[in-house]
């Protein structure tokens, strides 16, 4: 989201010094076999970073978004048609469901380098909370109810039907939580050993294990009592509301109707200020069709049209700590300038979290990306890492970047084709455009007489 989240990254003089001398700075197409910067020469020896080389734009983050950004448009385009690729109807993982975590453990990792040199801390955090407030905005314009899509020529919204939450604010307030804790948790020493790696990252990595922590007594420990909403109904005179009941009084159930997520949803936001087409109507409980949407098979639970946000208030409160990992791979870049390093380094912590992520589900924390369980978050993050570590090899290493100037684009611009594409304000705009000229056209051709005929 480069227009409002400075993207910006430059690398800087390493603080965990390598022994080696530096070397003289070398066009970026002179790419050799060892794993050296692009911009330096072929001597296996050097890690440290040439002047030049310090002012060098992490081109793999720009690919990765890229990707993150055109995995988004292949799943909304042929999601409907492959459902085996849309997201997931409650449980489990589909390609779909990588997308958000990808948004934001790129975030992550460009808020570690934007903030890398910090001199002014209230005038960072002045920054943070505009540039966070601008982009909840955006999604609340995008996303709240106002653009109704490319079979609607009509805009505007119903502000007792507003939606608060979606994609883009989701992103800003863990934007918002990851910056705050780059800027005030951090402390302000040397790295030049791990030991200082870990004292300069404590109380910020505490900061996150207390956010997940939160969440997990909230969605384990809240009591859900009975509730209703109000369910539409088609009868002669057209549509109609009455009251469905749902019947819960449990604590930490999962399953769709009765969870903590939903119900502090309700309470906070209102259901009619929710996402009123969730996704698990394609449950087998909900859709003949499923995992695809289609008609409810008889006898079908009344929750299976009550609203449900799937990016709700807890569950963006756990999506945070994806941004939380994502800002220690970046911190991994600050820190360790040899590129064997940083691939070693986050192989290591990619693969740890994936298998952790098999392992909570195994014990009975499935993967759900509506709720944004603790084995999601694992998975999702650790992919995200060991995904961004191969494209960091191929574009940053190898020098590989032709094949990639395309995502690599796409990275840099992210907002706005998510804009145009996600929230189909391109094929809504073009397609205004031709019935605006049609309706211009039909009544000036009307004016001079030519459909009077017709029109008759």
């Amino acid at each position: 989201m480069s227009s409002l989240i400075d993207m910006a990254q430059d690398h800087h003089q390493p603080l965990i010094l390598q022994s080696s001398p530096r070397l003289p700075y070398k066009d970026s197409s002179d790419c050799g076999d060892e794993i050296v910067p692009c911009s330096l020469s072929h001597d296996p020896v050097s890690s440290s970073p040439t002047p030049a080389d310090d002012n060098q734009r992490l081109v793999s983050l720009d690919v990765f978004r890229g990707l993150t950004i055109a995995l988004m448009i292949l799943v909304d385009d042929a999601g409907g048609a492959f459902p085996s690729i849309n997201h997931a109807p409650w449980f489990g993982v589909t390609l779909a469901d990588f997308v958000m975590p990808f948004f934001l453990f790129g975030v992550g990792v460009s808020i570690s380098l934007v903030f890398k040199k910090l001199s002014n801390k209230p005038n960072a955090t002045q920054k943070v909370l505009l540039r966070g407030i601008k982009l909840f905005l955006l999604g609340l314009i995008l996303q709240g109810g106002y653009f109704h899509g490319r079979n609607h020529l009509m805009y505007g919204v119903d502000v007792g039907k507003i939606r608060w939450l979606g994609v883009l604010q989701r992103i800003s307030i863990a934007y918002l939580l990851a910056s705050l804790s780059e800027i005030w948790f951090v402390k302000n020493i040397r790295v030049e050993s791990p030991a200082a790696f870990i004292r300069k990252y404590y109380t910020q990595g505490l900061f996150s294990i207390l956010l997940c922590s939160v969440y997990m007594v909230l969605l384990y420990g809240l009591y859900v009592p009975n509730w209703a909403f109000a369910a539409s109904h088609l009868n002669s005179s057209g549509y109609a509301s009455k009251f469905q009941a749902v019947h819960c009084e449990v604590r930490g159930s999962l399953e769709p109707p009765c969870n903590s997520v939903g119900l502090i949803d309700r309470v906070i936001l209102g259901e009619n200020h929710l996402y009123q087409h969730p996704v698990y109507r394609r449950t087998k409980e909900c859709s003949v069709n499923s995992p695809d949407y289609g008609p409810r098979p008889p006898n079908s639970p009344g929750w299976c049209l009550a609203p449900f946000d799937p990016e709700g208030i807890l569950s963006s409160l756990m999506a945070a700590i994806t941004c939380f990992l994502g800002l220690h791979y970046g911190h991994i870049v600050v820190h360790f300038k040899g590129q064997r390093q940083k691939i070693l380094l986050w192989s290591l912590f990619s693969f740890p979290l994936i298998i952790m992520g098999f392992i909570l589900e195994v014990i009975g924390i499935p993967f759900s990306k509506p709720l944004y369980t603790l084995s999601y978050t694992c998975l999702t993050a650790g992919a995200s890492g060991l995904c961004l570590t191969v494209i960091y090899y191929i574009v940053d290493v190898k020098c590989i970047r032709k094949p990639t100037l395309l995502l690599q684009w796409m990275g840099m611009n992210a907002l706005i084709i998510y804009a145009l594409a996600a929230c189909e304000l391109f094929p809504a705009a073009v397609q205004g455009r031709w019935h605006g000229s049609l309706t211009a056209g039909h009544t000036t051709f009307k004016k001079m007489g030519y459909l009077s005929v017709c029109d008759a």
